[in-house]
């Protein structure tokens, strides 16, 4: 997955089946439009077939998902974006340490 890049939907065909929280668009039904979910692969605990199982399933009511009903995935987003250099790598001076206080 570290090659996959969030904010590209791709075929389900490629889908990760190896447990990862993935984004999945749910195609249109009579149920209803499109929809984004929260799924993974993995076995139901009554049947022990494996499926799409939406992350937000409890044990009483396990939301499952058939191939035919998913059309794309992406994964999710980085909670934690590399976005800058750590202070210390950047290669600016250190400042200079608090005189007392915390300044607040």
């Amino acid at each position: 997955m570290s090659e996959s890049h969030f904010g590209e939907w791709k075929r389900m065909g490629s889908a990760p089946k190896d447990g990862t929280r993935l984004l999945v668009l749910i195609r249109e039904s009579e149920q209803g439009p499109n929809e984004v979910d929260v799924v993974r692969w993995a076995k139901t605990a009554k049947t022990s077939e494996e499926c799409w199982i939406s992350t937000d399933s409890d044990s009483d009511c396990v939301i499952q998902y058939a191939d035919a009903e998913l059309a794309y995935w992406m994964p999710l987003p980085s909670p934690l974006p590399k976005l800058r250099q750590p202070f210390a790598d950047s290669g600016l001076p250190e400042p200079p340490p608090e005189a007392s206080g915390s300044g607040i």
